[in-house]
């Protein structure tokens, strides 16, 4: 049997959450965008490099995040 592999979708810099797009349980492809930042008045995509299924959100609207923070885990 396969060990399931997690993957961190990791915030690129300092911004503040305008909307996640994905639920928990979700599946994801290559390319998809699964949550949404701001930050210095630019809207900035977060996109997920491997498909994957959503294990679990860690950042909700509103939310400030700081370059490193892990906003999503995907499970492979």
């Amino acid at each position: 049997m396969p060990r399931e592999s997690v993957t961190a979708i990791v915030a690129e810099m300092v911004a503040n959450v305008i909307e996640v797009t994905v639920e928990v349980g979700a599946s994801v492809d290559a390319g998809d965008a699964v949550a949404l930042l701001e930050s210095m008045k630019m809207e900035i995509p977060v996109i997920v490099e491997h498909g994957g299924v959503v294990r679990a959100i860690k950042v909700a609207p509103g939310d400030v995040v700081q370059e490193g923070d892990v906003l999503i885990e995907l499970t492979t």
